[in-house]
């Protein structure tokens, strides 16, 4: 089994290798638990016993590090991306099963404050969210699988940001029927299906599909109580509801991605029938604007990234999703000998995958994708704007991008590759031969006391 094909395994692998935290028992869910949590934020995961006095446990800060979410599905961190292509390229059908641990308990009358530990993350937030939560859909036999951010408002009633992304592409089709669409938020899952959920694939693809070819075996999965949606049988928690056509109640302002705050709108509400989780559940939150929350989303956009670009640029050997464009709106695109022009097809391409991406900077395999000082370098040293720049104006953008109009603005692409057409020698990197292979500790010791006399000597 992959380290992380199961949630409470994956805690167990981060125990002993002390990366899970305990905190101290009652942690105030308004703000203190995400103080703890991002104070701990991409060094160790966090368990929270009886937080705020309430008897469930949560964990945050499962996956803060790429080289986690690399260990958690049993491969270097180096072919990480290449897995997710392949689990996305080649998905495994689930298993369904008839009894399973997520519905051990059922709760028919639904009151979330009493029945879960609901934290506030961020100052300015409308009160507490669930930020962890996969939000299932079934259409024409189709599932997809997302997250959204879900304010608590009411008993059973949560309101929901829908982008414009696949679930909301779902319940249009319901809505304009005047149809409710049947719903299900899944949480406390494993770090497969986790990172499984954020992948980039044709509308229908059902994630959890992902998640088996992650694992190397099929998902357990189980039928709803309320609806043929499929959930992971192994999950901690599961609320069953519908999204209520032609209804839409305020929403927000919450700490987003890009650590600035959501503002509050009109947004999609979710009115919740049941609540089934195991005997002895635990809850999983993510901090707004924390690594958990950037990362999550990285490593399967850059898998889903690769693919699309490759298949008509081979040229395309790596692409990056750095931290400091909040691993949505900037992306480094690593290229081998284009050809004339064809850095610039690429950036368009790039900027066509996915509406958040906002910049693109192309660089050739001599930089390192994963330094940002390389990457910087390479702008530096390669990039004439008036040469070398693409801007495309009236672009869909991200809605959580505060430089926006309501999500529409500009996008650049940078191309620092090397010119074409470039003189032998020109633009050739300083390097002293053999320094990599030198054994700096056989050639080197800390420096005594009568440092001089010694280099005299």
């Amino acid at each position: 089994m992959k380290p992380g094909a199961e949630l409470r395994n994956w805690l167990d692998v981060l125990q002993a290798s002390g990366r899970l935290a305990l905190a101290e028992p009652e942690v105030a869910l308004e703000f203190g638990l995400a103080g703890v949590a991002n104070r701990l934020d991409g060094t160790r995961a966090t368990l929270f016993p009886r937080p705020g006095g309430h008897p469930v446990p949560v964990v945050s800060g499962l996956l803060s590090q790429r080289s986690w979410m690399a260990e958690a599905a049993g491969v270097p961190e180096g072919e990480l991306v290449a897995q997710f292509q392949r689990a996305c390229r080649e998905p495994v059908p689930c298993r369904r099963v008839e009894d399973a641990p997520c519905q051990e308990v059922v709760h028919r009358d639904v009151d979330l404050a009493e029945l879960l530990p609901l934290p506030t993350h961020n100052e300015h937030d409308h009160g507490a969210y669930i930020t962890a939560g996969l939000l299932i859909t079934r259409h024409r036999g189709r599932q997809n699988v997302s997250i959204h951010r879900l304010q608590v408002s009411g008993a059973a009633r949560l309101g929901a940001l829908l982008l414009p992304r696949h679930t909301l592409a779902f319940f249009r089709e319901h809505e304009e029927s005047g149809e409710d669409l049947a719903v299900a938020v899944v949480i406390g899952v494993d770090p497969l299906t986790l990172m499984a959920s954020q992948a980039i694939v044709p509308l229908g693809q059902d994630e959890l599909e992902i998640s088996g070819a992650l694992r190397g075996e099929p998902l357990p999965v189980v039928r709803c109580l309320d609806s043929d949606i499929l959930v992971p049988a192994h999950a901690e928690i599961v609320l069953e509801g519908r999204l209520l056509a032609g209804v839409r109640e305020p929403e927000g302002p919450f700490g987003e991605f890009p650590q600035y705050y959501g503002e509050r709108a009109a947004r999609h509400v979710i009115e919740l029938s049941a609540v089934t989780h195991r005997r002895e559940p635990l809850y999983h939150t993510i901090v707004g604007g924390g690594r958990e929350h950037l990362l999550l989303g990285c490593i399967p956009r850059e898998g889903s990234f690769l693919s699309e670009l490759r298949r008509t640029f081979p040229c395309v050997t790596a692409v990056h999703l750095p931290l400091g464009g909040t691993c949505r709106y900037h992306l480094y695109v690593q290229v081998d000998r284009p050809a004339p022009g064809e850095v610039k097809n690429v950036i368009l391409a790039a900027l066509a995958v996915h509406y958040d991406i906002k910049h693109v900077t192309v660089v050739d395999t001599d930089v390192d994708l994963h330094d940002p000082a390389e990457v910087e370098w390479a702008v530096a040293t390669r990039f004439q704007a008036d040469r070398d720049l693409v801007v495309v104006p009236g672009t869909q953008g991200s809605r959580l991008d505060p430089s926006t109009a309501d999500g529409v603005g500009a996008k650049m692409g940078v191309d620092a590759t090397v010119p074409h057409g470039a003189k032998p020698g020109r633009f050739t990197r300083i390097g002293v031969p053999g320094q990599d292979a030198l054994d700096i500790g056989a050639l080197t010791r800390h420096a005594p006391p009568d440092w001089l006399g010694a280099a005299r000597r």
